[in-house]
């Protein structure tokens, strides 16, 4: 099959879509004259401005995430336009790049009239005889990634290699960002992310400041304070502006530079400009791994096989509680010490019980 129009349609969170980028540069490199487009949420969308191996972004507005003072039904009206542009460009191929057989995304390839609908099916779902492109849902735990990148099989006849993540962050960005930095000559840039969204990721202020007080006791680091801004009271937008103040306030003195993200284009350029991310599992751990990041990450209750960072040097930390409270300090410290003592160029996995 020799597709010239493809659109790939990937609606989810932060990772998810930093995951579907290497089923993306397979596409772009095995169909290079080939129109590649995508469809996101204006939540993600920052994720993949100016990709090289992207054509045309298109961008539709979850009700949740509207602006203030937009009404719904302002919302679902450019949705509409969005879609009626979309079905102009006659798609040969709609890849629906995520697990399972998902309405949504289903419906997004039918309405924009696409020939060929590519996704996974399940047995039993009436959903799938939709797809007429299917390729049966894996059986076996796979990484998100391995697992997307069996979507490239109908199209290629055979399988592909999976390539790296791959993001790119706003140069401008990143130097201005740079600029409130101090002079990091001979230094280590390592930053920490404290924040997360489920529970049992969210790793207490105190042991982040005793953390941080260990690792610059080393006098070649300066360590990045990292976070979603806003109040962890807040019922819309939940943020960690009091666990950082008091991570702040713990490690006054320490060459630390604080880094609220307002936005993911702020958060993808300032972790571009880091030698080594220490988070929990979620979105940033992913951008920095599409940014080519050595991470240290502690995972609650989630899929290591699954969601571990992708193609870049790691260590994972899982408790067998499966909540990262249960991690001390020096097992940070003894996982970051490995990494940043080691050949960091090939990739290695420590999942601690």
């Amino acid at each position: 099959m020799n597709p010239e129009k493809i659109l790939v349609i990937r609606r989810d969170n932060i990772g998810d879509l930093v995951c579907t980028t290497p089923l993306i540069h397979a596409l772009r490199t095995r169909f290079p004259k080939a129109r590649l487009d995508l469809l996101v949420n204006s939540y993600n969308a920052p994720l993949l401005v100016g990709h090289p191996d992207v054509d045309h972004l298109y961008v539709y507005t979850k009700a949740k995430h509207r602006e203030n003072g937009e009404s719904a039904l302002g919302v679902y009206w450019k949705r509409l336009l969005l879609l009626l542009k979309m079905r102009r460009t006659r798609y040969d191929v709609a890849v629906l790049a995520n697990g399972g057989c998902m309405p949504r995304p289903l419906r997004w390839a039918k309405q924009i009239g696409a020939c060929h609908i590519l996704g996974f099916s399940e047995p039993g779902n009436p959903l799938a005889n939709q797809i007429n492109l299917p390729v049966v849902s894996p059986a076996q735990v796979m990484h998100e990634v391995e697992m997307l990148m069996t979507l490239m099989q109908p199209l290629t006849g055979e399988i592909v290699p999976a390539p790296n993540l791959s993001l790119v962050a706003a140069a401008g960005l990143a130097e201005e960002i740079r600029g409130k930095l101090p002079d990091l000559a001979g230094k280590k840039l390592v930053g920490l992310h404290i924040s997360a969204r489920k529970p049992s990721q969210q790793w207490p202020a105190q042991r982040f400041i005793e953390l941080a007080q260990a690792i610059a006791k080393d006098t070649a680091v300066h360590l990045m304070l990292f976070w979603s801004p806003g109040s962890a009271d807040n019922p819309f937008h939940p943020g960690d502006d009091e666990k950082a103040a008091m991570i702040m306030e713990g490690c006054a003195g320490l060459p630390l530079t604080p880094l609220p993200t307002h936005q993911l284009d702020e958060l993808m350029s300032g972790l571009s400009l880091l030698d080594v991310l220490i988070c929990s599992d979620g979105g940033a751990m992913h951008v920095a791994a599409g940014l080519g990041k050595p991470i240290v990450c502690m995972f609650g209750d989630s899929d290591v096989a699954k969601w571990h960072p992708w193609g870049v040097p790691y260590k994972v930390l899982q408790p067998a509680s499966r909540n990262v409270v249960d991690l001390s300090v020096a097992d940070l410290l003894s996982a970051y010490g490995q990494l940043v003592g080691q050949d960091i160029d090939p990739v290695h996995t420590e999942v601690s019980a």
